[in-house]
Protein backbone atom coordinates (compact mmCIF):
# COMPACT_ATOMS: atom_id res chain seq x y z
CA UNK A 1 0.00 0.00 0.00
CA UNK A 2 1.19 3.34 -0.70
CA UNK A 3 1.46 6.04 2.23
CA UNK A 4 1.70 9.88 2.58
CA UNK A 5 5.48 10.91 2.26
CA UNK A 6 6.28 14.23 4.02
CA UNK A 7 8.67 16.60 2.73
CA UNK A 8 10.26 20.12 3.61
CA UNK A 9 9.76 22.70 0.75
CA UNK A 10 7.00 24.17 -1.76
CA UNK A 11 4.09 22.08 -2.57
CA UNK A 12 4.03 24.54 -6.17
CA UNK A 13 6.95 23.26 -6.99
CA UNK A 14 6.62 19.31 -6.65
CA UNK A 15 9.56 17.06 -6.40
CA UNK A 16 7.88 14.02 -8.44
CA UNK A 17 7.96 13.31 -12.19
CA UNK A 18 5.49 12.55 -14.55
CA UNK A 19 2.14 13.88 -14.30
CA UNK A 20 1.80 16.05 -11.34
CA UNK A 21 -1.34 17.31 -9.76
CA UNK A 22 -1.61 19.99 -6.60
CA UNK A 23 -4.27 20.07 -4.53
CA UNK A 24 -5.14 22.83 -2.15
CA UNK A 25 -8.23 24.25 -0.65
CA UNK A 26 -10.89 27.36 -1.78
CA UNK A 27 -13.41 28.93 -0.20
CA UNK A 28 -16.99 28.78 -1.21
CA UNK A 29 -17.50 32.58 -1.64
CA UNK A 30 -14.97 33.75 -4.59
CA UNK A 31 -12.19 34.89 -2.14
CA UNK A 32 -8.55 34.43 -3.34
CA UNK A 33 -5.74 36.70 -1.84
CA UNK A 34 -4.35 34.67 1.29
CA UNK A 35 -2.71 31.79 2.20
CA UNK A 36 -1.14 29.33 -0.38
CA UNK A 37 -3.14 30.34 -3.09
CA UNK A 38 -0.33 33.11 -3.08
CA UNK A 39 2.13 30.83 -3.71
CA UNK A 40 -0.30 29.50 -6.76
CA UNK A 41 -1.12 33.19 -8.23
CA UNK A 42 3.09 34.09 -8.00
CA UNK A 43 4.08 30.92 -10.00
CA UNK A 44 0.87 30.75 -12.31
CA UNK A 45 -1.93 33.28 -12.87
CA UNK A 46 -4.28 30.91 -14.45
CA UNK A 47 -6.05 28.48 -11.21
CA UNK A 48 -7.11 31.96 -9.76
CA UNK A 49 -8.61 33.40 -13.17
CA UNK A 50 -10.63 29.63 -13.77
CA UNK A 51 -11.33 29.59 -10.00
CA UNK A 52 -12.89 33.18 -10.29
CA UNK A 53 -14.43 32.56 -13.17
CA UNK A 54 -15.94 29.05 -11.68
CA UNK A 55 -17.21 31.12 -9.02
CA UNK A 56 -18.95 34.23 -10.62
CA UNK A 57 -20.44 32.06 -13.23
CA UNK A 58 -21.92 29.57 -10.46
CA UNK A 59 -25.34 29.89 -11.25
CA UNK A 60 -24.37 27.13 -14.21
CA UNK A 61 -21.95 25.16 -13.00
CA UNK A 62 -20.78 22.86 -10.08
CA UNK A 63 -19.48 25.38 -7.93
CA UNK A 64 -20.19 24.63 -4.48
CA UNK A 65 -18.85 23.22 -1.38
CA UNK A 66 -16.63 19.21 -2.31
CA UNK A 67 -16.93 20.27 -6.03
CA UNK A 68 -13.19 20.13 -7.70
CA UNK A 69 -12.04 22.51 -10.74
CA UNK A 70 -8.99 21.31 -12.58
CA UNK A 71 -6.71 23.66 -14.63
CA UNK A 72 -3.39 22.95 -16.17
CA UNK A 73 -0.72 24.84 -15.62
CA UNK A 74 2.10 23.10 -17.85
CA UNK A 75 2.02 19.92 -19.84
CA UNK A 76 2.23 18.02 -17.05
CA UNK A 77 1.24 19.78 -13.71
CA UNK A 78 -2.26 20.56 -12.96
CA UNK A 79 -3.71 22.68 -9.89
CA UNK A 80 -7.25 21.48 -8.01
CA UNK A 81 -8.94 24.07 -6.53
CA UNK A 82 -10.91 21.92 -3.99
CA UNK A 83 -13.97 23.68 -2.52
CA UNK A 84 -13.64 22.77 1.24
CA UNK A 85 -14.82 25.56 2.89
CA UNK A 86 -17.97 27.94 3.69
CA UNK A 87 -16.73 31.47 3.79
CA UNK A 88 -13.47 32.97 5.02
CA UNK A 89 -13.80 33.97 9.10
CA UNK A 90 -13.89 32.04 12.48
CA UNK A 91 -16.30 32.71 14.35
CA UNK A 92 -19.78 32.04 16.06
CA UNK A 93 -20.16 28.83 13.63
CA UNK A 94 -17.07 27.84 14.04
CA UNK A 95 -14.14 27.07 11.54
CA UNK A 96 -14.40 28.01 7.92
CA UNK A 97 -13.29 24.42 7.22
CA UNK A 98 -15.94 21.79 6.02
CA UNK A 99 -14.15 18.28 6.05
CA UNK A 100 -17.27 16.55 4.22
CA UNK A 101 -16.72 18.76 1.66
CA UNK A 102 -13.02 18.16 1.63
CA UNK A 103 -13.58 14.16 1.77
CA UNK A 104 -15.56 14.57 -1.61
CA UNK A 105 -13.13 16.78 -3.14
CA UNK A 106 -10.78 14.45 -2.68
CA UNK A 107 -12.70 11.27 -4.30
CA UNK A 108 -13.24 13.66 -7.21
CA UNK A 109 -9.32 14.37 -7.39
CA UNK A 110 -8.71 10.54 -7.14
CA UNK A 111 -10.58 9.84 -10.56
CA UNK A 112 -9.01 12.52 -12.09
CA UNK A 113 -5.06 11.65 -10.71
CA UNK A 114 -6.18 7.88 -11.66
CA UNK A 115 -6.80 8.60 -14.95
CA UNK A 116 -4.50 11.26 -15.94
CA UNK A 117 -2.23 8.62 -14.25
CA UNK A 118 -0.20 11.42 -11.72
CA UNK A 119 0.93 11.45 -8.27
CA UNK A 120 -0.47 13.98 -5.81
CA UNK A 121 1.20 17.26 -3.70
CA UNK A 122 -0.44 19.38 -1.72
CA UNK A 123 0.36 21.99 1.67
CA UNK A 124 -1.37 19.96 4.78
CA UNK A 125 -4.76 21.30 3.04
CA UNK A 126 -7.61 22.79 4.98
CA UNK A 127 -4.93 23.13 8.56
CA UNK A 128 -4.21 26.74 7.70
CA UNK A 129 -6.70 29.68 6.80
CA UNK A 130 -9.33 27.17 6.71
CA UNK A 131 -8.77 26.46 10.46
CA UNK A 132 -8.74 22.71 10.26
CA UNK A 133 -6.68 19.93 12.36
CA UNK A 134 -4.52 17.38 10.47
CA UNK A 135 -5.72 14.57 12.14
CA UNK A 136 -9.07 15.47 10.57
CA UNK A 137 -7.37 15.70 7.08
CA UNK A 138 -5.20 12.97 6.88
CA UNK A 139 -7.25 10.11 7.42
CA UNK A 140 -9.16 11.87 4.66
CA UNK A 141 -6.10 11.80 2.17
CA UNK A 142 -5.97 8.43 3.54
CA UNK A 143 -9.08 6.68 2.75
CA UNK A 144 -9.53 8.80 -0.54
CA UNK A 145 -5.97 8.91 -2.35
CA UNK A 146 -3.86 6.40 -0.64
CA UNK A 147 -6.30 3.45 -0.45
CA UNK A 148 -6.43 3.93 -3.85
CA UNK A 149 -2.50 3.57 -4.64
CA UNK A 150 -2.45 7.12 -5.32
CA UNK A 151 0.98 8.43 -4.47
CA UNK A 152 0.63 11.53 -1.84
CA UNK A 153 2.94 13.98 -0.98
CA UNK A 154 2.32 16.87 1.38
CA UNK A 155 4.71 19.82 1.31
CA UNK A 156 5.58 21.62 4.96
CA UNK A 157 6.88 25.02 4.06
CA UNK A 158 10.32 25.94 5.14
CA UNK A 159 10.67 28.27 8.37
CA UNK A 160 7.29 27.33 9.34
CA UNK A 161 6.40 24.47 12.36
CA UNK A 162 4.77 21.39 10.99
CA UNK A 163 0.95 21.58 12.22
CA UNK A 164 0.42 18.87 14.66
CA UNK A 165 2.64 16.29 13.22
CA UNK A 166 6.78 16.49 12.85
CA UNK A 167 8.28 15.39 9.69
CA UNK A 168 8.00 12.16 9.08
CA UNK A 169 8.09 9.73 5.94
CA UNK A 170 5.68 7.44 7.04
CA UNK A 171 2.09 7.81 8.26
CA UNK A 172 1.53 4.95 10.26
CA UNK A 173 -0.98 3.53 8.09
Amino acid sequence: MSEITYVPGDATAPSARGPRLIVHVCNDIGGWGKGFVLALSRRWPGPERAYRRWHRERATNDFGLGAVQLVQVDPHTWVANVVGQRGIRTGGKGVPVRYDAIERGLAAVAGHAAGLGASVHMPRIGCGLAGGTWSRVEPLIAEQLVARGIPVTVYDHAGRPAPNRPFTARTGL
